[in-house]
């Protein structure tokens, strides 16, 4: 079987895609692109053609797609800076208003994996917290934190200081020093399509968090698993002199 040659023709949706792009170049976010059929009709091209080239749009962040409502320009991606900040830090610092819905809060055993990234005996005591978090009333991340130990009266002082971090910091003196995020790729599955109104298999970016204090000791485990047609990752890194 011989190999598809260098200069082959692109695929037909991929064509297409290059035209959608080109047509909402510079339109508002949120202005609506015409329907399918309009577009097969402009294009020349059939309606498969035209749903793959959507599709991929959107997974991509580029369109936006609502029930009932069309296909859209979908606003800009937003940029998130992963330092020794929190979620809510980097939201305010783009001028974003963010916010979260508490899922679950208690106290629970370590498995294996939370155990071994912090540092425990499998079956130890550790906090678990599970949010929704949110920018602007839109639902974008899923985040599970997991911390060593119980942290008395830890839902009223979450909710009086806003942030996890800052919770930790002012309330618990656990202060976080060093972080290291692992970031993987993943895609949509029920859970997360319940929890963030998204499409099945659509892009997920999924960061490992793991934070230590100034002893090195880890104090925070978090898993978050971020819509990847809302977020993109800036990580700046300052040399040493």
């Amino acid at each position: 079987m011989s190999n598809m040659s260098a200069d082959a023709a692109p695929p037909k949706y991929y064509v297409l895609k290059t035209e959608v792009l080109a047509l909402i170049a510079g339109l508002q976010p949120g202005t609506l692109i015409p329907t399918e059929r309009a577009l097969a009709e402009t294009y020349k091209t059939s309606r498969t053609t035209v749903r793959q080239a959507i599709s991929e749009l959107v997974a991509e962040g580029r369109l936006g797609r609502l029930q009932g409502h069309g296909t859209f320009v979908a606003p800009p991606k937003v940029t998130h800076v992963r330092q020794l900040t929190s979620f809510s830090d980097d939201a305010r610092s783009q001028g974003l208003r963010p916010d979260s819905k508490l899922l679950a809060l208690g106290v629970t055993t370590a498995e294996r994996e939370v155990a071994a990234n912090l540092e425990l005996d499998n079956g130890a005591p550790v906090t678990r917290l599970e949010r929704i978090r949110l920018i602007d009333g839109e639902p974008l991340a899923h985040e599970v934190a997991w911390l060593p130990g119980k942290l008395p009266r830890f839902r009223a002082n979450l909710a009086k200081a806003g942030s996890l971090y800052v919770a930790l910091a002012t309330v618990y003196d656990i202060h976080i020093s060093d972080v290291e995020d692992t970031v993987e790729t993943a895609l949509a599955g029920p859970h997360e399509v319940r929890l963030l109104g998204i499409e099945m298999g659509a892009p997920l970016l999924v960061v490992h968090r793991l934070g230590r204090d100034s002893a090195g000791a880890p104090v925070e485990w978090t898993r978050t698993a971020f819509r990847g047609d809302r977020f993109r990752f800036v990580s700046r890194v300052k040399a040493g002199s």
